[in-house]
Order: C-alpha cells, then structure tokens, then sequence
C-alpha cells in the first residue's frame, strides 16, 4: 500500500516539476531538484560527465541489479492548460507527463528506500535527460549505467487508458524510428522565366507525393509501415524560383527488414528523381530508437504482479518511439503504459495527466521491483 504521505509527496514534486519544465538538454534545474531531493532520502548520486541527468541506487549485498528508468525532459510547447501550477518557463512545457514519470519514481524511492535492508539486490535509478530528442539514453549508456544491471524497467503516461488501466504487452510496444533530412537542389530563377531555371520545388512535390507508393506498393498492407514529410522549406519570396528545397520526416515500423527496404526505396527514389529532372538530391539519416521489445519472461512478472494492484489490458502497439528501446539492445526489460485518462493525446498545448494515477505509477515501479529481484535472485541461485 502506498500511504497518502506518500502520495502527497508525490504530487508535490511533479506540480513543481510541471511548473519549471526544461526542454532536451537544458534540463540543469531539474537535475539538481532531482539530485537534492535524493540526497535529503540519503542516497549517494553518481558523478555523471553529463550536465544533465541523475543516477543513483540503493540495496544490498552481491545481488541482481534492477534498474528503473523515468525521463525528465519537457518540449518547445507553450502551454494552454489554465492550471494554477502551468508552466512559469516561457515556450517550453511538460507536454508528454516527462513531469509525472519523475515524480512517480521519486515517490518510489522514498518507499523503496525504507524497505532497502530487505531487497534482493541493488536498485539502480536512472532520470534520464533528452528523451524527446532520442539522446538522453545513448549518453547515459556510454557513462556506464547499466554496467551490471539484469534487467530494466520503465513506462509511459497513456492518456486513452483510464486511471488504474496499465498496459501490459509481451515483444514489441512502439516502433523503430527511420528519421531523415533530405534536400533537392535544381538552379534558381526569375518565377516569371522557369525555363531559365530548373526548379527543385516541382521535384520536390513529385518525390513526396510518390513517397506514399513505397508503403502502398513495397510493404505488405499487414505491415504496420509509416512515411511521413512534415516539414518543407523552400525559398523566401513569392517571385523566385529557389535554388534548393528541403524537407524531413520519418519512417516508422516493427520489422528491421522493412525498415531497411523502405529506406533504401525512398534514399533511390530522391536520387533517381532529382536525376531525370536534372538535378541532386541526397538524404541523410539520423540516430534514432530502436523498437521498444519486452522481454518476455520479465514481462510475465511484470503483468502477473501488475493484475494485483491495476485493471492490466493488453495495449495496442504504438508506432510512437522510445529511446527506452536502446536500454533494450543491453538487457532484458518491461516497457508499459500507465492510465492517466486525459482528453487530449501526447505533445498537445493542453495535455494533463491526472494525479490520481500516480498511486498506480509508483506502485508499479514498487512491487515490480520486489517481484523481479526475487526472481532474478533465484535464477542467479539456480
């Protein structure tokens, strides 16, 4: 049972959280609010290279090492929720719940912190900057946070499940993430004499329009397979063909096979166009999320300990990404998503997150961190 002191505790870190959010990398105050509220718990946090981020861990002995994973970065958003605690940082909000993840870990800790001399093991805590530009866990990584963990744990807000709904689903969640940057570039000219010219906005157009045809025609309609532009940039007045047309977008899927196809047919079909028009175009790619892949038999613990506490449904799969999927490529581990019941999806200006799912959030991290210790610790005795 999680104790309303707890719980008030809780929500008293994600409301301050909520109101001084700080975007990818930028996240020095909340860092040092995250790292003084540890230390007043008594917990020692690692001396990270990173400005950003904080890692610490309790327990005992030579045990298994679980470590537990929230995010606390906000976005370029301003915010419209009218709460008396809104954002006070101009043009940045906690639009994804980044807010209430950390408060939600944060309550655990002060409940796992008492219970610390009857652990199975060490807990290692991982407040990860940076999620929402797909950096944070790859830097955290490289500094050697899951040297010697067994397994890793971690959720998302859900705002179409309702309050005390956790989803709870075996192999893949949410997608591979392709992200790319493209550019076309013809020669400029006079918009009265385009044939002067050769303009990279009409190959542009045909190169994006085409684009759908790759999903449509080289994936199988069974595939969940997303390709979509959205962003353009092209000139600068309304009399001048420009010179160079840039656009970025994403290719979302579950299958690395496909993956590597689509992005092979799109990086062709951008070249070979801008060719037969005469003109260059390129690609590039950018380091993105792997798919966020439950481990099986971390996860027949996590729902079999979940339906004790929470209504457990089974999620649909999201193409929606995680840099939570690069802990994945390491070690074993759980990924769900948490209720939190609010009209309004993901990145939108009025997004909230009710705090009555707070409870459910901290005693996921809580009873799943005893349950897999012990069964981490009995298949290190086996």
């Amino acid at each position: 049972m999680i104790t309303k002191e707890v719980i008030e505790r809780a929500t008293t870190h994600s409301r301050h959280l909520h109101m001084y959010p700080e975007v990818s990398g930028e996240e020095v105050e909340t860092t040092r609010y995250i790292r003084e509220t540890l230390e007043a718990m008594g917990l020692v946090c690692w001396n990270l290279q990173s400005k950003t981020g904080v890692v610490a861990e309790i327990g005992n002995g030579e045990g298994p090492i679980l470590a537990l994973r929230a995010d606390i970065d906000a976005l370029p958003i301003v915010e419209q929720t009218g709460l008396d605690y809104a954002s006070k940082n101009e043009g940045a909000m906690h639009a994804c719940g980044h807010d209430f993840h950390t408060a939600s870990l944060l309550g655990a800790i002060q409940v796992l912190k008492a219970q610390e001399d009857k652990l199975q093991g060490k807990v290692r805590f991982i407040f990860q900057p940076a999620e929402e530009s797909n950096q944070g866990a790859r830097a955290l990584i490289s500094e050697g946070v899951l040297e010697g963990v067994d397994a890793i744990i971690g959720f998302h807000n859900k705002p179409e499940l309702p309050v005390g709904t956790i989803g709870v689903k075996e192999g893949p969640l949410m997608a591979a993430v392709g992200q790319f940057k493209a550019e076309i570039t013809g020669v400029g000219t006079h918009a009265a004499a385009p044939h002067n010219g050769n303009d990279p906005i009409v190959t542009a157009c045909q190169v994006i329009a085409n684009a759908q045809a790759i999903v449509a025609r080289h994936t199988s309609p069974l595939e969940p397979v997303v390709l979509s532009v959205s962003h353009i940039e092209a000139g600068n007045t309304w009399n001048v063909i420009p010179e160079k047309v840039f656009f970025e977008g994403t290719i979302r899927t579950f299958n690395k096979e496909v993956e590597r196809q689509m992005t092979e047919q799109f990086e062709k079909m951008i070249v070979q166009t801008a060719d037969v028009y005469g003109q260059k175009g390129s690609i590039e790619w950018i380091l993105t999320p792997p798919v966020v892949h439950n481990d099986v038999e971390i996860t027949k613990v996590v729902r079999r300990t979940t339906e004790k506490f929470a209504t457990v449904v089974t999620p649909q799969v999201t193409l929606g990404a995680e840099d939570f999927a690069n802990y994945m490529e390491h070690v074993p581990g759980c990924f769900v998503f948490i209720g939190t019941g609010c009209p309004r999806e993901w990145h939108h200006p009025a997004f909230l997150v009710d705090d009555a799912a707070l409870p459910f959030a901290i005693q996921y991290f809580v009873d799943n961190t005893n349950a897999l210790l012990e069964v981490l610790s009995q298949k290190g005795n086996a």
